[in-house]
This record gives structure tokens, sequence and C-alpha cells, in this order.
């Protein structure tokens, strides 16, 4: 899975918009990063960035921006509504997909050590970046925000992570670091009363509520004079409830900070069962803003779940049910490619092989491009394989009277859905594979630093062109246990299903080795072409057994 990393800098400019034009520039300046959303805030004097893409190429963007903030803001002249202390204020590192916090977080500190060392301001790690406990959190590294930075750099406790410990007039100092995706998320109530509203949040926030007591009315106080709370359902939830003039409905407003300890669907959950309990009823919710993809396909492989139905269908299906399940539509449109940040960005998935209607495709093959060609059928003649499997399983999960083994085979049918996506993805990167052969195959050659040069563009490319066919062989290989178990404990009416699957996949093994003994060839790489062409050749031998086996399970299935 490709890695994406998004990131959301807060910079102290919020009025001029062409020095925010700049700072847009100069993200957008970095090849495969995507600007997604520019607020600014005259009041606040404040402008957050959003922008997105893979890690090496945001955190680059991400210097950029800080450096031309630092070019032409300053902060002697600055005042607004919102804590700062910097021209670059915070700088968070946000792990959208293929990407853990941890591996966000070091990236963080790259672009920190980058940002102190090269632009001479001091720099403080926070979050999941923080270098010491008492760091974590913003809010106490920006205590006494941008005029008390003199007195706190001289203090030996607030010595920068980065950067020199002196402090720049015209800069301030810059807090970076790297945190989870925060969701502003929005519940719908059938009430108009923010007062019950504000009940159904204090129930699941996880601050909760203050107790007080029942004769009084007071706060209790605990021995330090403090009042006590009743932590609420939620863990990583900010909650409040309020009235919406334009929808007519109260709403309980979330932020959910910790999609680890409280995933959407949880929250959404916590919330119908207290509004049940106060009389009142959830009748839908709201995303305000982008959504990472896998939050939606949590939630909907956990109310197919409550169903007892398998979750071993498309990428499609599960968001079309986490859509539908948790009434994101209610108030307006839910909109897939507008919502979810992965969709968000990939613009040129029209583009795409796997995109094209079945007539297109062919058409596309038996034109006179030698791309797509066998590497790219036989990926998809494995995705169909694995598809079968898949449908299958499913259709043995929803068998009446088989309901106590729905969840074997929704296991059964996610492995199929796996293999597939795999397999789909490799019918485009086999085209793109042999592209970079031709691509390498032009280049100059006139000079020996240049043939030298070409020679090493042509074994690299020739090397991922056997790469991907070499992972399709293995990933089809890997789908006769699917076919397997279909054939043997699935439902019976659908076996035949099962022995056209396996052929499909024997397809895929043997015409992807034939492309990795092909390029093996010219690979100036002898030990390794030898290696991958004794892989090969031993696949075919495999695929052509267990094709067996397989059809011979289906043929006494079928009794002949």
């Amino acid at each position: 899975m490709k890695q994406l990393l998004e990131c959301v800098p807060n910079f102290s400019e919020g009025r001029n918009k062409d020095v925010i034009r700049q700072i847009t520039d100069a993200i957008e300046s970095v090849r495969g990063v995507r600007l997604l959303d520019v607020d600014s805030g005259w009041a606040t004097h404040r402008t957050v960035i959003t922008f997105v893409g893979e890690p090496p190429e945001v955190v680059e963007a991400a210097f950029r921006a800080i450096q031309k903030a630092c070019e032409l803001i300053d902060m002697r002249y600055h005042s607004g509504a919102h804590p700062r202390m910097g021209a670059t204020d915070v700088c968070p590192l946000v792990p959208v997909s293929g990407i853990s916090l941890e591996e966000a977080a070091e990236w963080a500190r790259r672009l920190a050590e980058r940002v102190g060392r090269e632009l001479d301001i001091p720099v403080y790690l926070y979050e999941a970046a923080a270098s010491r406990p008492e760091r974590k959190s913003l809010a106490h590294i920006r205590a006494g925000e941008y005029e008390g930075l003199p007195e706190k750099l001289a203090h030996p406790d607030w010595q920068p992570d980065f950067g020199p410990a002196r402090f720049n007039p015209k800069s301030g100092a810059t807090v970076i670091g790297a945190r989870d995706f925060l969701i502003a998320y929005n519940i719908n109530l059938n009430t108009t009363s923010t007062r019950r509203a504000n009940s159904v949040a204090f129930d699941v926030r996880e601050a909760g509520r203050i107790v007080k007591d029942p004769l009084t009315g007071k706060p209790v106080l605990d021995e330090r004079g403090e009042p006590i709370r009743q932590p609420g359902a939620l863990r990583g939830v900010r909650a409040i409830g309020w009235y919406i003039e334009e929808y007519g409905i109260a709403q309980v407003s979330m932020n959910i900070t910790d999609l680890k300890a409280t995933p959407l669907h949880l929250a959404f959950e916590a919330c119908c069962e207290s509004a049940e309990r106060r009389g009142l009823r959830v009748t839908g919710s709201e995303l305000v803003g982008m959504v990472p993809l896998r939050v939606l396909l949590e939630a909907g492989r956990y109310f197919l779940k409550k169903q007892r139905r398998s979750t071993g269908v498309s990428e499609e299906e599960l968001v079309k049910i986490a859509i539908k399940s948790l009434g994101l539509s209610e108030l307006a449109p839910f909109e897939p490619k507008k919502k979810i940040i992965e969709y968000r960005i990939a613009e040129d998935n029209d583009k795409r092989l796997i995109n094209k209607d079945l007539r297109a495709f062919a058409n596309e093959i038996a034109s006179e491009s030698p791309a797509p060609g066998g590497g790219s059928v036989s990926a998809y003649a494995g995705a169909l394989g694995a598809s079968l499997g898949a449908m299958v399983a499913n259709l043995s999960a929803h068998k009446r009277g088989w309901d106590e083994r729905w969840e074997m085979f929704s296991e059964a049918a996610e492995t199929g859905q796996r293999l597939k996506d795999a397999l789909l993805n490799a019918v485009d990167e086999d085209a793109h594979a042999f592209n970079a052969i031709m691509s390498a195959l032009s280049l100059p050659k006139s000079t020996e630093n240049e043939k030298n040069q070409r020679k090493a563009a042509i074994e690299a490319a020739t090397r991922r062109a056997i790469e991907v066919p070499l992972r399709v062989m293995r990933t089809a290989l890997e789908s006769f246990a699917l076919f397997r178990q279909m054939a043997e404990v699935g439902n019976p009416n659908s076996v035949s299903d099962v022995g056209v699957g396996a052929l499909c996949a024997r397809a895929a093994v043997c015409g992807a080795a034939l492309n990795v003994l092909t390029n093996a060839n010219s690979l100036e790489d002898r030990p390794y072409a030898q290696a991958v062409s004794s892989e090969a050749i031993q696949a075919i031998e495999e695929a052509n057994r267990l094709e067996q086996e397989v059809l011979t399970l289906v043929r006494q299935k079928m009794g002949f």
C-alpha cells in the first residue's frame, strides 16, 4: 500500500492573500503533493493549510512552506485572536494510510532538525514526536505565546529540541510533531433542545461531566477542592451539544482525537445508546472535512458483523454500508470522491486500466501498443479467479441453514478480496513496468557516461518488470488454498465456479511465469535471473498440480 501522509501547518497570517498564495505555491512546487484545503481567518489572523502525499514529498513541501513563511511573515507586527508563537506556529504530520504514527513521528523529527539547522528557528517537538512527556501537549508548549519566548528560551527546561536556544524576533518558534487523524463528527438528534444534546455529549465525551450534589446542585469537590468528574464513555473524544438553525435540529458535535481508542462507528453507537436512554433518537450523522478511507472500511465491516453477514465484500460495498449505517447523507449527499482523502487525491484514477469497462479494456489489449499485454492480462485473470473464490465464500456465508458457519466463510471471502485487490493493482503496475523499460531504452547513449546511465536504467526497469509478474505468480498461487477450501466445504451449488476460479488462477500463474522468464533472459544480474527463472518454472508445475487437485474435488462434488 502506498504510504500517504497529511500535513496541516498553521501559519500566523490570515489577511494578506498574496502571502498565503506564496506559501501555497511553495507547497505545490513539490511534485506529488496534493493541496486539499486552505482555511484563513481574519480575526484569528491565521491560515490552516492541508496537503497530502508520500512522506518524502510531504516533508519537503512542509519545509518549503515553513521557509517561505519565515521569509514573508514578521511576528513583531502580528496580532490575532488565536494563540501563536511563530510565523509557522504548528506543523503536525498525520498518517493517512500505509504508515504508522511512529513512522510519521520519525519524519516529523527529520523535518524539525532541518528547520532548526537551515532556518535558524527554535523548534519544539510535540504529540507522538515529543522528546519528553511534558512536551506532548501543544497548549503546554505554546504557553506564554510569542511574547513569552525570550524568557522561555533562557530557561534550562525550555531548551528547544532543534535549532538555536535564542529568540528569533521575526519568526518566533515553531512546534512540529505527529498526531493521529482528528475527525470532526456531528451526530444528528430528533430534538431541538441544546440541553438534551449536551446531556448526550457529556455521557460520551472523555471529560464526562462534573458530579453535583443532588440536594444543593453544587459541584462535589475532592480533597484538593477540585470538582469531581464522572468520566464519559469514549476515550479521545471531545463533545458538546448545540442547535443548528440551518437544519432545525440539535447535534452532538465531536472531535475524535484518538481513532484507535474510539473508531468512528463506536462513537456513533455510543451516542445512539445514550440518546435512547434519554428518550431521543439518532437520525443520522455528519462528517466535517475529509476522512481516511480506513475509517469507513472499519465502519462497514463493523455493521456487517453486527448483522452476522460476510465482511468479504468489495471496498466500494464497505463504504456504501458505512454511509448508509451512519446516516451520513441525511443532511446533504455524502460523496465519497470528495470526502475520502485517498479518493480525492487519486486524480489519475480514470486513466487506470482497471477503471475501464470490459469492452474498453479488451480494446486496449487488442490495440497495436505492446502494453498492456500478457502481464496485465495474467494479473486480471488471477483477479477474476480470486473474485470467484470470494463469491463462493459469500454465498456460503449467507446460505440458509449455515448461519453458525458465517464467520469462517466471511474470513475466506476477505482472503479472496485481498488477493483480488492485489492482483487488480498489478494490472496497471505491469503496464507501467513495461513502459519503464521502453523509456530506459530511449535514453541517450552518445557518451560513455550516458551509456552507463542508460545501462543502469535498463537493468533497474527490467528488474521491476520481473518483480511485478513474480508477485502476480505468487499471489495467484496463494488463491488455490481458497479454491480447495470452497470446493471441500463451500456452497455445493457454486462448486463449478470454484473450478473456473482455479482455471483462471492457473492461467495467471503460467502467464506471469512466462513474463518472468522472458525478462530474466536480458538481465545482467545472472544469479538473480537464474533464481527467479527457477521459481517461475516451479510455479508453473505447482499451478498445474493444484489446478488438477481442485478440479478433481469439483468433479467429485458434481458427480462425474
